[in-house]
């Protein structure tokens, strides 16, 4: 039974060392409670055994630690966890595809100096560079930028 408290007791220390690293790296809570558990095993083996029976386990212990925390940085399973592609989008969204500057259009709604124009076919969201322009207003479009249409 002795053996059996003190397998139990390295193997559990082990496998929250090791989940310390690979799962939940950074809140050493786990990986400290691996830690004790595993001391607590030592100090079992040392209270149940012979003291050269209770420091071969011991080292034994150490080095499996030290083993499995090793292998954990080296099997590549960081990589599993970390990105490899690159966010290729960004703001255009294709919303101004076919417009121009120098294109004609009507205000649909009062610009104030955000709103509303027809230009060609479609209604789109536009911004005055002057301020007001009243619904109606024939407008022209003078800059294209980043989805924004800047109009006069």
């Amino acid at each position: 039974m002795t053996i059996i408290i003190l397998s139990t007791l390295l193997l559990i220390g082990l496998i929250l060392m090791v989940a310390e690293v690979l799962f939940v790296p950074g809140t050493t809570i786990v990986g400290v409670f691996g830690l004790i558990v595993s001391l607590v095993g030592i100090v079992y083996a040392f209270l149940s055994f012979d003291t050269g029976t209770a420091w071969l386990i011991s080292g034994v212990a150490v080095l499996l630690n030290l083993t499995a925390i090793v292998y954990s940085f080296r099997s590549g399973v960081w990589n599993k966890f970390s990105l490899k592609e690159t966010n290729e989008g960004g703001a255009f969204d294709g919303r101004i595809i076919g417009l121009q500057v120098g294109m004609p259009g009507k205000a649909t709604s009062d610009i104030k100096p955000i709103g509303k124009a027809m230009i060609g076919e479609k209604i789109y969201e536009v911004k005055s560079e002057s301020g007001f322009i009243p619904v109606g207003t024939e407008i022209i479009i003078i800059k294209i930028l980043n989805n924004k249409i800047i109009v006069k």
